[in-house]
């Protein structure tokens, strides 16, 4: 079983829907249930259907903070040599955060620990998540965590509510 907060319950796919935000659930954060009926997934093929998980740490709330991706079970930062307000707007809309307000480097939500995961990272801002943007090869850069990449957002968006590129939720941890 998991631990921490439960996040989705009554999830009802159909099977078509193109993402678990999708598909209708009672509201973020709301359920009846226990670690006990904790859902998972098993995928057909390598490395196809989980996408870089991303979260913000260090900020005054989920919505703000330095970009942290897991790769290989491993929580690492984000450098901020090309990072831009199109990376920041697909953090933002792939955590159900609304709209992009700022992307701060320079460390400016603290210096992460090792490693550093990502360098060069594009995005056009039109991404659902960070894994449909064009990522350089994970663990080579060349920065320092003086210059960790983080995101400012608008705020949260509850679920079946309309942002910027359809219904969004936050992140399923």
């Amino acid at each position: 079983p998991g631990e921490g907060p439960i996040w989705l319950d009554d999830v009802t796919c159909e099977g078509s829907e193109a993402a678990l935000e999708l598909c209708p659930a009672h509201t973020w954060g709301q359920h009846n249930c226990h670690h006990g009926e904790d859902a998972g997934v098993v995928c057909a093929g390598k490395d196809r259907c989980v996408p870089p998980q991303v979260r913000l740490v260090n900020g005054s709330s989920r919505c703000m903070g330095r970009v942290e991706v897991l790769h290989k079970r491993r929580w690492g930062s984000v450098c901020d040599d090309t990072w831009d307000m199109a990376d920041a707007q697909v953090i933002c809309r792939s955590l159900g955060c609304g709209t992009a307000l700022a992307a701060p480097g320079h460390a400016r939500f603290g210096r992460g620990p090792d490693p550093i995961w990502l360098d060069g990272t594009h995005c056009t801002g039109e991404e659902l998540t960070l894994a449909q943007c064009h990522l350089h090869t994970w663990g080579e850069h060349n920065c320092g965590h003086s210059e960790d990449a983080g995101v400012v957002c608008s705020g949260e968006l509850r679920w079946g509510q309309r942002g910027s590129g359809g219904v969004r939720c936050a992140q399923v941890e």
